[in-house]
């Protein structure tokens, strides 16, 4: 396609649509400008599934204003970078919600990689500039998951990691796909490659599926991708030699594998069949393009036979079909690992090119009509989800009233619907009641529910027992004339200290699923643990990952601390030198 050749008469002025028209970084200039006004307050969001995941942000953040850096002072599932990025938009916006700071701040680092693509993009085409920027900005902007976890309507307060990748793979696959500046294409590889690093590893097996699929190809030149690897390299080392925080983040990762020991086939099935219809209709486009392009696939093998040479190979790699099964690949890999995600969405610009490249060499013709009809198929999904979970839960929002606390400053800024807010005080009563029941439940290996996390009650009950605790812990250092410095919850989150404004003791684990991201604790931990002035126990209900938490730190916590009930909800182990007042 050729750039837009509009044209303006003599005398008159350009009006706001025609700039717009050719200018599309205005319009993402524009819609980045606004992000703040949804941040200088702090605005309700519905509690929705796993709603409790965005709070390890607020845990994250904390430590980091502490000094703390993630994998060298405290263990953490994924790479530092989105927990840094989050607390400097914390820091920049205290009263924005921790959901919409989690899931915008990775902006950060996608805006300007997307800014490289479209400068160069809109060199040649604005329309195609502008295909590829509004999706982004769709995508960015409405942090909801591409997959339905729970049948009510809610925030997706999980999955953030991953939807974080997703995005940084948005404009990494627009660079491979449409950028033809070399150095552009450099900037680009190099910078989404870091990044994916340092969100999550996975993310950065499938930008390397990305990137040698494009260099097969002779879309990624090898000055382009030589350079790319040398400054990825360089920036690697100067952290580790300044940080050390490289090693410290192999060693999680090994950790972490260690834990997780399942093999990748079923996961790969999982992802497949959880996203079957974008594979199918990929598949579906697969076959079509191959049928297609046979003719010319065949003459490039000739050519390649007559006369091998890089060249003549990256021709036989250059096929479109070649390009989706990479990039499904690269999609089923980083999916494999993941629980919630904008999954395929960095399909889109493949695509796109698929469909353009289609129309130059058909036209408007049935071959063409087939292409987009099973292309819209694969890209349409995505976007009709997130779009549908959005409007479920901000319409939904209508019915819900903001949750009643006192201590839990954004924390609080939850929507609660009648019915869970009298179903969660229905089940702590009968938690109380039946506490043996449930340990036992637990003991046994069983949820009270099989989607317990899930259960927008248990959200609601979480957050209330928390905000009880806190001022509980305010009357017990009041009554004995002591004060908690450091605190640390024997449970999945721990925004204790940053509510409290306190300190969370070093190196104990964040998101602390023990059957996925927690290693047996070391000599090193175990002196954390002992030495920490509180430890909060949840009992509301008991369940089998916190017993399972309890059992690996209470032999660090049984000679020191005194196990007291603070709230029908929460157990305490109170250091023993801090239990009596002075």
């Amino acid at each position: 396609m050729q750039a837009s050749t509009d044209t303006v008469s003599p005398g008159r002025r350009p009006g706001l649509g025609a700039i717009l028209a050719r200018q599309p970084l205005i319009v993402l200039a524009l819609a980045v400008a606004s992000l703040p006004l949804a941040l200088l307050g702090t605005i309700v969001m519905p509690v929705g599934p796993m709603y409790w995941d965005h709070y390890i942000y607020l845990d994250a953040a904390n430590r980091i204003f502490d000094g703390q850096i993630p994998s060298i002072d405290f263990f953490a599932p994924v790479g530092g970078l989105g927990y840094y990025l989050f607390a400097g938009w914390l820091y920049l916006f205290p009263n924005g919600h921790a959901l919409l700071l989690s899931s915008w701040s990775m902006m950060t680092v996608t805006v300007p990689l997307l800014v490289l693509v479209v400068c160069d993009v809109q060199k040649r085409s604005s329309a195609i500039a502008y295909a590829l920027l509004l999706p982004f900005l769709f995508f960015s902007l409405l942090p909801f998951n591409t997959g339905e976890f729970y049948p009510y309507p809610g925030s997706d307060g999980f999955g953030i990691y991953n939807r974080q990748i997703c995005q940084l793979l948005y404009p990494l696959a627009a660079a491979l796909v449409f950028v033809r500046g070399w150095r552009i294409l450099t900037a680009v590889t190099a910078l989404s490659m870091l990044a994916l690093l340092f969100t999550k590893v996975t993310g950065v097996a499938a930008g390397g599926v990305l990137c040698l699929m494009a260099f097969l190809a002779g879309r990624l030149p090898l000055r382009a991708a030589l350079t790319a690897a040398v400054v990825f390299l360089v920036t690697i080392g100067l952290l580790e030699i300044a940080t050390g925080v490289v090693s410290a983040y192999a060693a999680d990762i090994m950790s972490l594998l260690s834990i997780n020991d399942a093999s990748l086939l079923p996961r790969l099935l999982q992802a497949a069949s959880i996203n079957f219809g974008v594979i199918l209709t990929c598949g579906i486009l697969s076959f079509v393009l191959f049928f297609n392009e046979f003719a010319r696939f065949l003459e490039t093998i000739r050519a390649f036979a007559a006369k091998p040479g890089f060249a003549s190979l990256g021709d036989v790699a250059d096929q479109s079909f070649f390009w989706l099964a990479s990039f499904v690949a690269a999609g089923l890999l980083f999916e494999s690992q993941n629980t919630g995600s904008q999954a395929f969405i960095f399909l889109w610009p493949l695509l796109l090119a698929i469909l353009l490249g289609s129309y130059r060499r058909k036209g408007p013709s049935a071959a063409f009509a087939t292409i987009a009809i099973v292309a819209l198929g694969a890209a349409l999904p995505p976007a009709v989800s997130v779009a549908q979970k959005a409007a479920r839960a901000w319409i939904g929002a209508v019915n819900t009233a903001p949750l009643e606390n006192q201590n839990l400053k954004g924390m609080g800024a939850a929507g609660v619907r009648d019915i869970f807010s009298q179903r969660a005080e229905r089940l702590r009563a009968h938690y109380l009641d039946y506490r043996a029941t449930y340990e036992a439940l637990a003991s046994a290996g069983e949820f009270p529910s099989f989607l317990l996390y899930s259960d927008l009650d248990f959200q609601v009950l979480w957050l209330r027992a928390v905000d009880n605790a806190i001022s509980a812990i305010g009357d017990y250092e009041a009554a004995n004339k002591v004060r908690f410095e450091t605190i640390m919850t024997i449970d999945f989150t721990n925004p204790f200290p940053w509510l409290m404004d306190r300190h969370a003791p070093k190196y104990i684990a964040i998101g602390a699923d023990p059957y996925r991201a927690v290693p047996p604790p070391d000599q090193r931990v175990l002196e954390a643990v002992s030495a920490v002035d509180l430890a909060l126990y949840p009992t509301c209900p008991p369940t089998m990952a916190r017993l399972k938490l309890l059992k690996l730190y209470e032999p660090a916590l049984a000679a020191g601390h005194r196990r007291i009930t603070l709230t029908p909800c929460f157990d305490a182990f109170v250091r023993n030198g801090l239990a009596a007042g002075p």
